[in-house]
């Protein structure tokens, strides 16, 4: 089992999300990042759809109370463990008695614990993700609190084989981490692709161009639910109203302000507001990796091209998941060692 000493800012258990629920109101929520949640499950060889702990800005402490497979992935939040640096999208052999703690975020916005065997938590509707202002999923609906225990399923043969590795150091890391092909390149100012949304001619020809031109803020309003940006207002060429409609991860809408809201995980189920563009899903981990203060811009793509790129990153993580499978033994050295 695992014990929260310290909490850290917001973690919370996430996974894909709640699929299949939203004509009933339900929203989908799951992992921000969606790539850095699949790649540390598959460092440990789960399933990418298992729970994973989301960690937001600055991280928990926590203690291994067993022997454990993990993999941390996503924004890089300081993890340390007896007294070394612990690297990112690589698998790491604890042992019983060890403390993993994170300080706050040297690069990126969020980090992701995945343990092997998956953390065990009821499912709600299908899924073990974490939606705070319903208070369901994760662990009892909220974000970890000192204290708190948490336990994982029996993991797969492939992690129990490395889990029978002769006793060595409290800490071990693999000699190998998961390739820079499906490693997103976090930064505070990225350039992000977007598809024109289904009112983007609705709005001013100004306006239009100047959402391409602009750099955008993310500003201090802006939680797991969307990102408020701070930019140029964009307004519409005349007052029209909209039935409220679908929505999803990336949806840009603009509200009658002018200041578009990227939503995010969280998001609402369907909106009103306009919608001026729709982020591809291959840029969405950049996105989900910004914090107040950062800022983007956008860059128009073609369905087509969203497509590709997408296609593209899933072949990459299928080409993962088949490498880890195959791995066979470990060679397990000090995270000194690791770089």
């Amino acid at each position: 089992m695992m014990r929260v000493l310290r909490p850290g800012l917001l973690t919370t258990v996430q996974d894909l999300g709640r699929v299949g629920h939203q004509r009933h109101g339900v929203i989908v929520s799951g992992a921000m990042d969606e790539v850095a949640h699949r790649v540390a499950n598959l460092l440990v060889g789960n399933e990418d759809h298992a729970p994973t702990l989301e960690m937001t800005l600055v991280g928990p402490s926590l203690a291994f109370d067993a022997d454990a497979v993990i993999a941390i992935c996503g924004g890089d939040l300081s993890a340390t463990a007896a007294g070394v640096r612990l690297p990112l999208w690589r698998p790491i052999r604890v042992r019983a008695g060890t403390v993993v703690e994170f300080g706050g975020a040297r690069a990126g916005c969020r980090a992701y614990l995945a343990v092997a065997g998956g953390w065990d938590v009821p499912l709600v509707l299908g899924s073990a993700s974490t939606y705070l202002r319903a208070g369901i999923g994760g662990h009892d609906g909220r974000a970890l609190a000192a204290g708190d225990v948490l336990t994982w399923r029996t993991p797969g043969a492939l992690a129990s084989q490395w889990l029978a590795a002769p006793e060595g150091d409290a800490v071990a890391v693999a000699s190998w981490s998961a390739s820079h092909r499906v490693r997103p390149r976090y930064r505070g100012d990225i350039a992000v692709r977007v598809m024109d949304g289904p009112q983007a001619d609705w709005f001013r020809e100004e306006s239009r161009a100047a959402f391409f031109e602009a750099a955008f803020t993310v500003g201090s309003q802006s939680d797991r639910m969307g990102y408020r940006l701070q930019g140029p207002a964009l307004a519409l060429t005349a007052p029209r109203e909209l039935l409220s409609e679908a929505v999803t991860m990336g949806t840009v809408q603009v509200p009658p302000d002018g200041n578009p809201i990227l939503l995010m995980a969280d998001r609402q189920t369907t909106g009103g507001y306009a919608k001026i563009g729709q982020v591809i899903r291959a840029d969405l981990p950049l996105v989900a990796q910004l914090k107040p203060g950062d800022t983007l811009r956008f860059v128009r793509v073609s369905v087509a091209e969203a497509q590709r790129l997408l296609r593209r990153r899933e072949r990459d993580l299928r080409e993962l998941a088949a490498a880890v499978r195959g791995m066979g033994a470990i060679n397990w050295r000090s995270p000194a060692r690791a770089g």
